[in-house]
């Protein structure tokens, strides 16, 4: 898993029995909202429940973590 933080989409290429998901995960490190970016930017791509090796497919950017971390040791 790469955790890269991306601006861009970039394409990718999926292993035999992929999901959409495994794919924002590995790349992005993260799931929520790319993973339906992903699916709006791949018109078909959730026509089938896994993908097919050697598959491309085009992620979204990954999404900035907002959310405010409180620390209740301080």
């Amino acid at each position: 898993m790469s955790n890269a933080t991306t601006t861009t989409p970039r394409t990718v290429i999926a292993r035999d029995g992929d999901t959409v998901d495994q794919l924002c995960w590995r790349h992005l490190g993260q799931t929520a909202a790319v993973t339906e970016a992903t699916l709006a930017l791949n018109p078909g791509l959730a026509s089938r429940p896994h993908l097919v090796a050697g598959q491309r497919v085009t992620l979204a950017p990954a999404v900035a973590n907002t959310q405010k971390l409180i620390n209740i040791f301080d």
